[in-house]
């Protein structure tokens, strides 16, 4: 039976958190990712629901209305909290994903958890779903969703975006579960990515994996009449004015000067803003940093890095082991180079608001964004958006995704940690005039390509793609393909 809503997003979470307000009531309030910054306008617009965990195992509230969202809660027992969710979405997808910076673990009660949770979200979204309406799933945690949605619901427009990198062949074809991933991704029709490259590894596993006629990002599907799935890039971004306004208040500027007092009002601050994640290069940013000072290329009190690591996944073993690595090296260093009066590292691992964040992005002369392997990494476009002053330079990992869009950072490896130190070491004797014309070109960038113009962009091209049908999409695909010829 169709529900009552043209337009459903279906994601891990829900896009408010549950808060206990000072006299002991529960409510929900706004959750501040970027997803939901850019979802929640048209979400408002089109009256539509979110379907989503409320994020604590257990039964699940009932149905509620926040923010001028309808959200449908899901609920998830302790076990698959444990099996679905830290078990094969972050310990198997999310390092395979990655490049298998660390070893994945293929694990059948895993599998099965995540199949019998990808069911109950599609159910859910099946229900709310009106007569035609437009489903958009999110993520790497419901990749299976897709396809069950359809078995249920053929009149659905489905759109699928997935925020993680999607890696080559030959890493995924190590997931004993791969064609069953294809299967239910290709229930979608299209499928959305960071990069052109995810778009394009994604296709070949569709030929390779299922052996599925796929060419200009077009997978054929024979056996459901010639249905065609499309898959493209469309690279997430951030809500750039909101950003910009913060960052010009005056309360954030003088909290950004305050910063710089309290680190003693050393000629360059370095910053590092990540979740602390095996992915994020975390490490190879501190024995850079540690290097330089070790070859006097720089002196604590002329520089001081602040790194902030959010916590993430305190119960996996291998976030447990990187904290250990990360305080133990950050302890190493300021033990060895710090003074009474200067420390070198200021390592903080906690969170911080909106407001806070914009003050270290203004206070903070380069940002060292290293990450291993990262679909997109807002936090480069946040310090962009920040700096309305013009300053300040980006040096940005040529393994993110945001990397095919800043081309005036400062790119580095940073599995090449000579090449990462005379790159910090380049940043910080950057003339005011360069580091100027390269900010200026960022902010235009990431002013154009916000996140309201990606959410629009996706939809748009959804609605196109389902209104054109396939005996039609496939002479374009072959019209392309002799333009491009």
């Amino acid at each position: 039976m169709a529900g009552d809503y043209d337009l459903v997003v279906v994601a891990n979470r829900l896009p408010v958190d549950r808060v206990e307000e000072p006299d002991g009531t529960t409510a929900w309030r706004r959750s501040p990712g970027g997803l939901v910054t850019a979802l929640e306008p048209v979400m408002q617009r089109e009256d539509g629901a979110w379907v989503g965990w409320a994020g604590a195992a257990g039964d699940p509230p009932e149905p509620f209305d926040a923010e001028g969202v309808r959200c449908v809660p899901i609920g998830l027992s302790a076990e698959e909290v444990e099996d679905y969710y830290e078990g094969f979405s972050n310990g198997t997808l999310w390092p395979l994903y990655h490049d298998v910076i660390v070893a994945p673990g293929y694990h059948r009660s895993w599998w099965e958890a995540y199949v019998r949770v990808n069911e109950r979200f599609a159910a859910a979204a099946a229900e709310q779903a009106a007569e035609g309406a437009t489903v958009w799933v999110q993520d790497y945690q419901l990749q299976l969703v897709p396809r069950m949605l359809r078995r249920r619901r053929p009149d659905l427009s489905i759109g699928f975006f997935n925020h993680i990198p999607f890696p080559p062949f030959e890493i995924f074809a190590q997931l004993p579960w791969r064609k069953a991933i294809i299967d239910g991704l290709l229930g979608a029709d299209l499928v959305g990515f960071q990069r052109a490259a995810d778009a394009s590894n994604f296709t070949r596993a569709c030929r390779r994996a299922s052996n599925l006629p796929a060419r200009s990002g077009r997978i054929r599907l024979d056996a459901e009449d010639g249905r065609e799935v499309r898959a493209a890039s469309f690279p997430i971004s951030i809500d750039y004015g909101a950003l910009d306004d913060l960052a010009q208040r005056e309360d954030i500027k003088a909290r950004a000067a305050e910063i710089r007092r309290d680190l003693g009002n050393p000629e360059h601050v370095l910053l590092g803003v990540d979740r602390l994640d095996y992915t994020k290069g975390i490490l190879h940013r501190l024995k850079a940093f540690e290097e330089l000072l070790d070859d006097g290329k720089v002196e604590v009190g002329e520089a001081a890095l602040i790194q902030v690591a959010t916590p993430s996944r305190e119960r996996v073993e291998q976030y447990i082991q990187l904290r250990q690595d990360v305080e133990v090296t950050v302890g190493r260093i300021n033990g060895t180079h710090g003074t009474i009066g200067n420390t070198a590292v200021h390592y903080l691992h906690h969170s911080y608001g909106k407001e806070e964040m914009a003050a270290l992005f203004l206070a903070a002369d380069v940002m060292l964004v290293t990450a291993l392997r990262d679909g997109m990494n807002l936090v480069a476009k946040e310090y962009v958006a920040s700096r309305h002053d013009e300053r300040g330079v980006l040096v940005l990992s040529e393994f993110t995704g945001a990397a095919d869009e800043l081309g005036q950072a400062l790119m580095v490896n940073p599995h090449d940690i000579d090449g990462l130190k005379d790159t910090i070491v380049r940043a910080l004797r950057m003339s005011p005039r360069e580091a100027g014309r390269r900010m200026r070109a960022l902010r235009r960038r990431v002013g154009d390509h916000d996140v309201q113009r990606w959410a629009a962009s996706f939809l748009q091209a959804l609605a196109e793609h389902h209104r054109t049908p396939a005996s039609a999409s496939v002479a374009q695909a072959a019209d392309a393909d002799g333009a491009a010829s």
